[in-house]
């Protein structure tokens, strides 16, 4: 009561102004504050008026001097807009505050004259400063001036000399112990600090000066100068300490979706080249953990001193002195906290980009050997989610000694609260950690098992999506699918074990404050420790920090161990072998006329084997020599040139090389990127030289019916393009390097016969007629030209010499020029007649001018709609993540029937523990003098009670949650896979393989167990939230004045936060996919990389790319903590409001108990609050993965694999009759026609062979006939039945096809034989024995069950393409389609195999594409295709008749080309 009477009287003296005014001695008139308040009051209406008048007289003036459409540009920047709205707001909720905390003390004491001054005082002030930030809102944010109205800046002089002079008032008033006036003292410390931050920012505004570098300039240069500004060059502490260097990222971002050139560059620090050095940052991080550890404390330290405040006599004084340690801790907390996670993000950053371009660049120099154990999928693991692993590991770094730390702290408090019970927590303590050690280890085992199958899991599905062309030729997609679900089942259940074991520590996580409170509790009643509510507070406040530690322990060693998982997954990748630098010594140009010479060289692709691929190898290639390299199928060629590159492992012997190289491989390696960019590889362009290539090459005709010509965008692999032109592509890039020596492995066998004689004679003879040049052939007819032939045999050269010498020197090159001998008997006669009438045939060749210059025409024509790339950019969305893939991801799991009880047994859970503390709170006595409300059994009991329903409740939770998430998770998978794999082709031409392995890796991993773990917590944050504000409220109502506003201030800036954020994680996931394109691009292709020297342009260019994924990154992460600390700061003034409000509550008004626990409660609101709101925010932007998986779950399917009402019959198709009626076909809307209108038959059991120029259409003709590609227009029948009236997989099922591309698949030589398992051992052998390859296999260990790697890379290609023909003797259909079946084997080879077609396929219809001619003239019909027309179709005899027959000019061209060496062979006869 005496305080009370205090405070009435100091109200009384305080405003009883006109008695002190009567007085005449001026000594009292400047010592009266409530004279002073009074007076201010009256300015306030004062200065309305004027503002008032002042913006009418202004709106009249603007509408004379504008029209209607007149706009102003604003030059708010310069007028530091934002800082004065925000001091403007903070000064309404200051005197809100204010006149909210009047109305409570005029409610408790009763209306005065003086309470209702003070109340109109804060009124008006609240609803002046409202109308001034109104003002400053709506006219100077479009105000051109460059200055503030003048009545402002005297406004704001005015107002602060005021506040400064009410401020020196109020602190002599409160030095005399006039209580009442603490709170005007603060108020008006405030009003100062809000006033001089007003006239110093009101009156600096400059218009076009450079001058006075202050924050707000620090802005434009970051708006207009985006890119080069960064963290480190920003030397504003005000900017650094608050982040607000990034508020102009914001701005941009909130105003449009942001794009990656609006993202500021990376300091030099965080790029991946200067990312190696991070020790500085972690220091930082030490120090600002050690900070935030001291500042978490300082509140369990207080509480019972502040309890003891609220139960004894109250000293103001004492009172706000712990009210500045509650702030100051807090507002230290926070700093330290946002800064602390900001610099381990950034060193987590910085860590993945120098593991993954450390990755890169072993990649880069793997041995063949290392690489056969080694996928693509494996190596996208380990950048995408070893190395992120390991970046993540960065913020659990300093929790192995913080945790001895923050454990020695909360041990400290609790002895001094509680005594020897301390020793009975710290027991606790170690158990509930000694629990999750077990767990922990665990998890590492578990997470080790799950990173297995999922690299087994992204090795499958590599492969498969770069083979899926073939899987749809020969209808396997679903059968490989079913592989993929098998991995992802044995995946699931390590999953399974590895959430369950995280549910397990987050059930100890949860009940371990409960356990160790019950323990400690206990023995302080048997050992007679007395328990009052400000011991029981501080140690349910410590008890509560501890779990933190208890649960971060085994988080910790989880990470610990699931890092050290990655760290040995990184390490024995770096650890194996690389190619020896030394292998190759390079002879300086010029010193020597020895180009290329080896000397007793040895090699063996696997070093361990005792029979070496190449052996005895003696070889001396002189500058400008051309060399010619052949064999049968598994000779070693390829090897040879791999020898002299330097990549096939030496076991002795010397190999020397003078001059720059290049290398044309026999399957062609070509960049995602036009095919300009694929030809000059990163040389200058030289327009003479680049126009003299293409024409080498033979290019120009086909960049001419392309859309874009050579800025037409490549699908990955090329898959845009057909054989033929990827294999010219490569050789112009080849040309165009100027290289000395040059390496050709097989380059004719993807072109057709005239396009192959042409690039031999201007590519071999001509453009590089002075270079070094040797080339692996099948092709006996370049042979001739040659200066050098070697004839290689099980890896020796067998022979060497030049054609007439080698010829009458041994066996085995005759052999291979009697099979092409033999090959040409059966078109001598017709050759000969053509070749005499080839000059007739050039001489007659205006109605083929004609006709092309039609076909150009139409081509013109049907691209005059709006061109687009084949491959775009990759799809993103834009805007807010919609409530549809919320509610469909958290419906997906059984309807979505678990989520309602989840979030009522956490309901439970909160009301449960509250209830528990309440009692502890409520039943023990207020003093030690006092009775408790119980006694000490029961309130052990009780609380018991409580903790045993906490823990069901906890469970039933956890559980609840992991099955949910567990089951959507594999939901999603298998839905977005069914998707993938029914999609069409042209989904696959379109979009690179990295964006969908970055969805089954990357995102699905988020689904797997990030998402989850964040929406579910998220909700549980919510709860607690409210929970937290229900007791709160129950201590101090007033902190609803407060909160609701705060709260609000909170959303408002998640909202503005939000768009940047939410782009900028999009940006994350689309920069991420051309890393793994690049990645996969590079070691498909580091034979080539490494061949023309150009290792460091790629690892240039993947530094690149790293930097643009760790941009985003980085961002979005100063995005988060540039929200969290503002959350933070708004939160703690939400706790130092209620704290305010406890200091200056009458005695007897509130229980000191319940206003205890407010306070425990309140020192967490600022991080549940920070927690909920930037969670919420969190929750748009991981749910961004959700996005993506859900994208790629709707594609649009392919036609019906089975369709039950139009099924045909078992034998079908029983003839093989094909008949085509005005086929026309494209492969996009937005593409040109291909095939232009085909009418033609094939009729059963014949043989029908389609030739025409590289990209005349055969292959789509083809696919059309498989149904890859669906016809525009047109229909074609198989045996009477329209194709596109039947399902996909009786259609495919039935026929047969020997792609362009020989692909065999990761497993074994059965699996791949008979992938669908319906053939037994005996059948498989026999068509292998079929196929020429049987004792190939024999000689193998293991043989059908003998290795096949990834792509067959440990298969040369020609023995590749004889599985394919294996695989189709095996199935015997009745149509067989032939599409540059034999184009990898040799002449010899390739009669063999036209002999087992005879032979095998003799009543099937056949259908060959083939660039050879002698493969197609003893085909019943010849089908010449010409810029997708027919332009030639009747029997082989017929065709060569004519004198201007295309097929007659084809011929001529291989026979001239031939006739050198059937010469030779005559004479040698």
């Amino acid at each position: 009561m005496e305080g009370h009477e205090a405070l009435v009287s100091g109200t009384k003296v305080k405003f009883s102004v006109l008695s002190k005014f009567s007085m005449n001695d001026g000594r009292n008139f400047v010592m009266l504050p409530g004279l002073m308040h009074g007076f201010l009051g009256s300015l306030y209406i004062g200065f309305l008026l004027l503002l008032l008048v002042t913006w009418l007289s202004r709106n009249l003036r603007s509408n004379r001097n504008r029209g209607p459409d007149y706009k102003v540009r604003s030059k708010n920047g310069y007028l530091f807009y934002k800082q004065i709205l925000f001091c403007c707001v903070a000064l309404v909720l200051l005197n809100v505050f204010m006149c909210f905390l009047n109305l409570f003390y005029w409610y408790r004491n009763g209306r005065t004259n003086e309470s209702i001054s003070a109340v109109q005082d804060t009124f008006v002030g609240t609803f002046v400063w409202l109308f001034v930030s109104v003002y400053v809102r709506t006219h100077v944010s479009n105000s051109r001036e460059s200055r503030y109205p003048s009545v402002l800046r005297i406004w704001w002089v005015s107002f602060f000399s005021i506040s400064c002079f009410s401020l020196v008032f109020d602190h002599v008033d409160y030095t005399q112990k006039q209580y009442f006036a603490a709170q005007f003292v603060v108020f008006d410390a405030l009003s100062a600090f809000f006033g001089l931050l007003l006239c110093y920012l009101g009156l600096s505004g400059k218009s076009d000066s450079n001058e006075g570098k202050t924050i707000n300039h620090l802005y434009q240069k970051l708006e207009t100068v985006g890119p080069s500004i960064t963290p480190s060059t920003t030397r504003s502490v005000f900017s650094l300490v608050t982040f607000s260097w990034i508020q102009p990222l914001i701005a941009k971002g909130y105003k449009k979706p942001l794009d990656l050139e609006d993202i500021p560059e990376l300091d030099s620090g965080d790029s991946a080249s200067g990312a190696f050095s991070v020790l500085r940052n972690i220091i930082v991080t030490a120090l600002l953990s050690l900070v935030l550890t001291l500042a978490s404390y300082v509140g369990p330290f207080l509480i019972e001193t502040f309890i003891e405040y609220l139960n004894g006599h109250r000293d103001l004084s004492e009172g706000l002195l712990l009210v500045s340690a509650f702030s100051v801790a807090n507002i230290v907390a926070c700093l330290a906290q946002q800064h602390r996670e900001f610099r381990l993000k950034q060193v987590g950053i910085r860590a993945k980009a120098a593991l993954v371009a450390t990755i890169y660049l072993k990649s880069l120099t793997l041995s063949a050997q290392s690489k056969h154990g080694q996928s693509n999928g494996e190596i996208v693991n380990f950048m995408a989610v070893d190395a992120e692993r390991i970046g993540n590991f960065s913020r659990y770094m300093h929790n192995t000694w913080l945790i001895a730390v923050q454990v020695s702290l909360g041990l400290a408090i609790l002895y001094k609260n509680l005594g020897l019970s301390s020793l009975t927590a710290f027991v606790a303590t170690i158990i509930v950690v000694f629990t999750n050690i077990p767990l922990g280890s665990l998890q590492g085992k578990f997470q080790r098992e799950l990173m297995k199958y999922k690299d087994k899991r992204m090795k499958a599905t590599s492969e498969i999506l770069n083979n899926m062309r073939i899987l749809k030729l020969h209808g396997w997609e679903m059968k490989f699918l079913l592989r993929i679900k098998n991995i992802r089942n044995e995946e699931s259940h390590w999953l399974y074990k590895y959430v369950f074991t995280m549910t397990m520590s987050a059930f100890v996580f949860w009940i371990a404050p409960t356990f160790v409170a019950i323990a400690t509790f206990v023995t302080c009643i048997l050992l007679g420790i007395p328990l009052d509510p400000g011991k029981v507070l501080s140690a349910l406040a410590t008890f509560k920090i501890l779990q933190e530690s208890v649960y971060t322990l085994p988080e910790t060693v989880s990470m610990v161990a699931q890092t050290k998982v990655s760290f040995d997954r990184i390490a024995s990748f770096l650890r194996l072998d690389e190619l020896d630098s030394d292998t190759v010594e390079m002879v300086p140009r010029g010193s020597s006329n020895t180009a290329v010479e080896i000397v007793d060289g040895n090699f063996s692709w696997d070093v361990t084997s005792s029979t070496p691929t190449l052996s005895n190898i003696q070889l001396r290639v002189v500058h400008g020599m051309r060399v010619a390299v052949c064999g049968v199928v598994g000779s070693g060629k390829s090897s040879l040139l791999s020898c002299i590159l330097g990549e096939l492992p030496k076991l002795s012997g010397d190999i020397k090389l003078s001059g720059t190289k290049a290398y044309v491989g026999q399957s062609p390696w070509i960049q995602s990127g036009t095919i300009e960019e694929n030809i000059l590889f990163c040389k200058e362009m030289d327009i003479k030289r680049y126009n003299k290539v293409l024409e080498a090459c033979d290019l120009k005709k086909d960049l001419e019916v392309l859309s874009f010509g050579d800025q037409t965008v490549i699908g990955e692999r090329g898959i845009n393009l057909s054989g033929g032109q990827k294999q010219r592509i490569q050789i112009a890039r080849a040309l165009y390097q100027d290289a000395d020596i040059y390496l050709f492995d097989d380059p004719f066998s993807a072109v057709d016969a005239h396009t192959g004689s042409h690039i031999f004679r201007e590519c071999m003879l001509g453009f590089l007629e002075s270079k070094t040049v040797i080339y692996v052939t099948h092709q006996v007819e370049f042979l001739p030209d040659a200066d050098l032939i070697l004839v290689l045999k099980d890896g020796r050269i067998a022979q060497a010499g030049t054609y007439d010498n080698i010829l009458n020197s041994g066996t085995d090159f005759i052999e291979l020029v009697g099979a092409h001998k033999e090959a040409l008997l059966e078109i001598d006669y017709a050759g000969k007649k053509v070749i005499s009438d080839v000059m007739d045939v050039n001489e007659n060749q205006g109605s083929e001018g004609t006709m092309k210059k039609q076909l150009k025409e139409e081509t013109k024509n049907s691209q005059n709609g709006k061109k687009r790339q084949l491959v775009e950019e990759e799809e993103r969305e834009k805007g807010k993540v919609g409530f549809s893939v919320y509610w469909k991801y958290l419906t997906t799991a059984y309807g979505g029937a678990l989520v309602p009880l989840i979030l009522l047994a956490h309901t439970m859970f909160e009301i449960l523990q509250i209830s528990s503390n309440y009692w502890m709170a409520w039943a023990s006595p207020e003093l030690e003098s006092n009775e408790a409300r119980a006694g000490d059994s029961k309130i052990i009991m009780v609380y018991v009670a409580f903790g045993i329903g906490c823990s069901f409740s906890i469970l039933a939770r956890l559980m609840l949650l992991m099955k949910a998430a567990y089951e959507t998770a594999n939901q999603l998978f298998y839905n977005m896979h069914f998707c993938i794999f029914r999609a069409p082709m042209s989904f696959f031409d379109a979009n690179p393989s990295g964006r969908v392995l970055n969805r089954a890796s990357a995102d699905q991993s988020a689904v797997d167990l990030t998402i989850p773990y964040n929406i579910g917590p998220f909700s549980f944050m919510v709860i607690q939230l409210l929970g937290v504000i229900a007791v709160m409220s129950f201590g101090a109502w007033s902190v609803f004045l407060v909160f609701f506003p705060v709260f609000g201030i909170c959303i408002w800036l998640q909202e503005y936060y939000q768009p940047s954020a939410r782009e900028l994680a999009r940006l994350v996931g689309v920069c991420s996919t051309p890393m793994i394109q690049h990645f996969s691009e590079t070691i498909s292709g580091s034979k080539t990389i490494r061949s023309f020297d150009q290792q460091q342009r790629f690892k240039d260019t993947c530094l690149k790319l790293i930097d643009n994924g760790s941009r985003p990154k980085l961002h979005v992460s100063a995005l988060s903590n540039w929200l969290g600390l503002r959350v933070d700061m708004l939160s703690s003034f939400t706790f130092i409001s209620t704290l305010i409000f406890l200091v200056y509550a009458p005695e007897g008004t509130i229980d000191p108990s319940t206003a205890g626990l407010a306070v425990t409660y309140g020192l967490f609101l600022n991080k549940l609050q920070g927690s909920v709101i930037k969670k919420y925010g969190n929750m748009g932007t991981i749910f961004i993965s959700v996005e993506r998986i859900f994208q790629y779950s709707s594609i649009p399917s392919e036609p019906p694999l089975v369709i039950d009402s139009n099924r045909p019959d078992h034998f079908w198709p029983s003839h093989g009759r094909v008949d085509i009626h005005d086929l026309q076909v494209r492969y996009g809307q937005h593409m040109p026609l291909v095939l232009r209108g085909i009418t033609c038959s094939f009729h059963g059991a014949t043989k029908t062979g389609i030739v025409g120029r590289t990209g005349s259409g055969k292959s789509t003709l083809i696919q059309t006939l498989f149904r890859i590609v669906e016809p525009s227009s047109g229909e074609i029948l198989i045996d009477g039945i329209n194709i596109l009236s039947i399902g996909l997989h009786d259609l495919r099922s039935r026929l047969s096809i020997i792609p362009q591309d020989p692909t065999m698949f990761n497993g074994t030589v059965r699996s791949n034989m008979d992938p669908l398992e319906e053939y037994t051992d005996d059948q498989i052998w026999e068509a292998l024995d079929k196929c020429h390859i049987g004792d190939e296999v024999r000689k193998k260990e293991g043989q059908l069950n003998s290795t096949v790697t990834e792509n067959g890379e440990n298969w040369s290609m020609g023995q590749q393409q004889l599985v394919c023909l294996g695989r189709v003797l095996l199935k015997k259909s009745k149509i067989l389609v032939l599409d540059e079946a034999t184009a990898s084997v040799d002449t010899a080879t390739d009669n063999m195999i036209q002999k087992t077609l005879r032979q095998h396929f003799s009543e099937s219809t056949v259908i060959t594409i083939a660039h050879r001619i002698t493969s197609v003239i003893s085909s019943d019909m010849v089908l010449v295709l010409n810029d997708g027309l027919i332009e030639e179709y009747d029997s082989p005899m017929k065709l060569l008749e004519g004198k201007s027959s295309s097929f007659s000019k084809l011929v001529a061209e291989y026979n001239m080309r031939s006739n050198s060496s059937r010469t030779s062979t005559k004479t040698d006869d």
